[in-house]
């Protein structure tokens, strides 16, 4: 026998040895335990894995189903502030002819808070 098969066989006869002496450390019971919880989870994860799947499809599938009506109606959200937008400007541009034309024709900002209570919807909050 060469060196090299020599070194070889005794990294072999030593890795039996450990592995020997290795099982006799662990109960076998335990062993058995602990591949049966394995398989158990696993089972569990495969399980949880599939409904995952199938959810994912069915929320996919829903999704192809209304996406059409969310883009449809972004647009006519968008339309509807461009319109709003246009409509407040008119009417703050016909206010503050008025009130060239009629100082007197709207209340102060004192009373209005007392007449008009509505949010602002033009400012962010």
């Amino acid at each position: 026998m060469t060196q090299k098969e020599m070194e070889k066989e005794a990294i072999k006869e030593a890795s039996v040895e450990v592995s020997r002496e290795f099982k006799t450390l662990i109960d076998p019971q335990h062993l058995d335990s602990l591949k049966q919880m394995q398989n158990l989870i696993l089972g569990r994860l495969q399980d949880s894995n599939a409904v995952l799947s199938h959810f994912n499809e069915y929320s996919e599938n829903c999704f192809a189903e209304v996406s059409g009506d969310f883009s449809r109606n972004t647009r006519v959200l968008k339309s509807m502030k461009t319109d709003l937008d246009y409509v407040f400007l008119k009417l703050r541009s016909m206010k503050s002819r008025i009130l060239a034309t009629y100082p007197d024709a709207f209340p102060n900002d004192s009373e209005r808070e007392v007449l008009d209570r509505r949010p602002d919807l033009e400012t962010p909050q």
